[in-house]
């Protein structure tokens, strides 16, 4: 059955010198993955340019529900980035997104307002002239909403700790490792009021800034399965540095 769609590139892994397996969150059907043959000589890097890691595209393809990969029909790129891939800060918080994403989204069934979030988030970023050190803070965030644990800022008071697990102010400390300590709690009532038109009124240094990221990503692994350690962690921490 012949269908068309818009689609977030999350990861490409080539497969020999002419094949390449392409992940997807997809408009229409949520995450899926496709078997590309990559071109070879001129076309090739041209081809590769097109399947970047969080570029936006309009394809088609014959779904196959019985089969694991689909096969592309036409591609080709809805929303031209005209900044995202050559400017160092937005290129390093792409990368470590691109990431994130990939291991968030590799299973997600369709949800059309989380797709049109992922489309918001990338085209503000690629417009946005003003300082995007804040960006990936406020994007995983809020990203949170869509995927259903969202936390509780609300109940914050001065020495409480934040129980990631339950998503809770607390005066008890909880484990190690499943928790904020006073320090980093009272930062998460501030980051929830930050959105992308306010981030960057919102003034932290390096070592606040990467307490916080380091906090998202056990609030994610909590709430996520398989979420892993990421690789381009240590890319972002010395670009922000």
């Amino acid at each position: 059955m012949e269908e068309t769609t818009r689609a977030v590139v999350l990861h490409l892994q080539k497969c020999g010198e002419d094949k390449a397996v392409v992940w997807l969150y997809t408009e229409n059907r949520g995450a899926m993955s496709f078997m590309a043959r990559m071109p070879k000589q001129r076309r090739a890097g041209t081809y590769a340019t097109l399947l970047r890691t969080l570029n936006i595209l309009d394809i088609s393809y014959d779904y196959r529900p019985k089969s694991k990969f689909q096969k592309f029909g036409e591609v080709r790129v809805a929303e031209p980035f005209k900044t995202l891939p050559y400017d160092p800060m937005k290129a390093t918080l792409a990368l470590f997104l691109g990431e994130v994403l990939y291991y968030v989204l590799r299973n997600e069934v369709r949800n059309e307002p989380l797709f049109q979030y992922l489309c918001y988030g990338l085209a503000w970023l690629d417009n946005c002239q003003r300082a995007v050190a804040n960006f990936h803070l406020v994007f995983l965030m809020r990203l949170t909403r869509f995927l259903g644990f969202w936390p509780n800022a609300e109940d914050w008071f001065p020495g409480a700790s934040y129980d990631l697990q339950s998503c809770k102010f607390t005066k008890m400390q909880p484990p190690p490792g499943a928790s904020l300590v006073p320090e980093e709690a009272a930062i998460l009532p501030v980051m929830l009021r930050m959105n992308f038109n306010s981030m960057h009124l919102f003034r932290f240094n390096r070592m606040q800034r990467q307490q916080f990221i380091d906090a998202v990503m056990r609030y994610y692994r909590l709430h996520l399965p398989d979420f892993p350690e990421l690789k381009s962690s240590q890319v972002l921490r010395e670009v922000l540095g």
